[in-house]
């Protein structure tokens, strides 16, 4: 292959690799949950249903100054819906967190006391609450792990159990989900 096929072929990859780039975007939750734009995307929501999700939050982080790649699976979860058509009045959102992922509810008093680290997860917490998201704390996992009401992260609810909510969710016609 001649020099100039050579140039030509490496100008011809760049420029394809630009034309499918995808733009990062924030629809709904503007700090996490970041989403390729999806144009070319043939399967897409239906924006006329009205989305009813209930998410079984159980995996936690090792690193707990890492936030919990779970919980930004629902800022993803809403970005796309909204993102592909969804208006975000349509979306119903329940996540019950209890298990591994126990710990991203502490406030960062508690949690820098335990584990030497701000939590990162309070940011996301508050921006999913100021979303509309209901967000339901497994009370089974606080008394295994002796946390308080008090000691959660604000807004946060408190459940008889993460397994009563999915239940009781997913008998009222939520699709139910877990991360």
């Amino acid at each position: 292959m001649k020099s100039t096929q050579k140039w030509g072929l490496l100008v011809a990859l760049i420029a394809t690799n630009f034309l499918y780039a995808q733009e990062l975007v924030n629809p709904v939750i503007k700090n996490f949950g970041t989403i390729g734009q999806a144009d070319l995307a043939t399967e897409k929501p239906d924006p006329n249903l009205t989305y009813n999700i209930v998410v079984d939050l159980a995996t936690g982080e090792d690193n707990k100054s890492n936030l919990l790649f779970s919980l930004n699976n629902v800022a993803r979860l809403i970005n796309l819906h909204v993102m592909g058509g969804v208006p975000k009045e349509n979306l119903n959102i329940v996540v019950a967190v209890h298990g591994g992922a126990i710990w991203s509810v502490l406030n960062n008093e508690l949690y820098y006391k335990k584990f030497k680290t701000a939590n990162p997860n309070i940011p996301l917490y508050k921006e999913l609450l100021d979303s509309g998201v209901k967000i339901v704390v497994c009370s089974q996992s606080m008394f295994k792990r002796n946390i308080a009401p008090s000691e959660l992260v604000k807004g946060l609810e408190v459940a008889t159990s993460a397994l009563t909510t999915l239940t009781t969710y997913q008998i009222k016609g939520y699709a139910v989900l877990k991360f």
